[in-house]
């Protein structure tokens, strides 16, 4: 698996990335459209070239990206509402069925977005396809997707910035610290928003 990673990354690397980075931002978007899609793409190691190279208007790409990231993530979101819960349950046992579908019932928003936010390993596609399994709108799908690239990668460009794109190395290795930090700062700001957003609708009611 390590021999094959290290090929695609080579390939990208040797062949493909030149072509697309003469490409501007429509690169950026076609390689967000295609790793969203389950395409084998390196995107954090490409967008970060494309950041370290455009630095002073890198949240234009980010922006692009994550548009991308929305629109090529239907394709397994439709794959997921086609194939019902059956296809959702031969990659998963029905424990971990049960605790997609409470997620999703209770915040699907969330449910998303948070796996949005994260680098691998976190198992994103698990998520979308359950999002057209439990038939999230299509709307909402697309925005959880949507903000979570967005935080993604706006932490990747303040370290490519600041560490060059070398920062795609410390990323991959400090995977898992990552994950917690980003997971409960997004956890903590949707909070703050909701309360927000509960307060102002308890006030136009009184």
């Amino acid at each position: 698996m390590k021999a094959l990673f290290a090929r695609i990354v080579s390939e990208w690397k040797h062949v493909i990335l030149p072509g697309l980075l003469g490409l501007g931002m429509w690169g950026a978007l076609a390689v967000a459209v295609l790793d969203s899609a389950s395409v084998p793409v390196p995107i954090d190691a490409v967008l970060a070239v494309y950041i370290f190279g455009h630095r002073s208007t890198f949240w234009i790409y980010v922006l692009i990206a994550a548009a991308g990231s929305a629109l090529g993530g239907l394709v397994p979101y439709w794959i997921g509402r086609a194939g019902g819960e059956l296809f959702l349950l031969k990659r998963i046992n029905r424990a971990r069925f049960d605790v997609l579908r409470l997620r999703f019932e209770r915040q699907e928003f969330l449910a998303v977005m948070i796996p949005s936010l994260l680098p691998p390993p976190a198992p994103w596609k698990i998520f979308v396809f359950a999002a057209g399994v439990f038939e999230m709108r299509v709307s909402l799908y697309m925005l959880a997707v949507f903000c979570g690239r967005i935080v993604r990668w706006m932490a990747l460009a303040v370290l490519v910035i600041k560490f060059g794109t070398g920062a795609v190395g410390l990323i991959t290795h400090h995977a898992l610290i990552l994950i917690a930090v980003v997971s409960a700062l997004a956890i903590a700001g949707f909070g703050w928003w909701w309360w927000r957003r509960r307060r102002s609708g308890k006030s136009l009611l009184e």
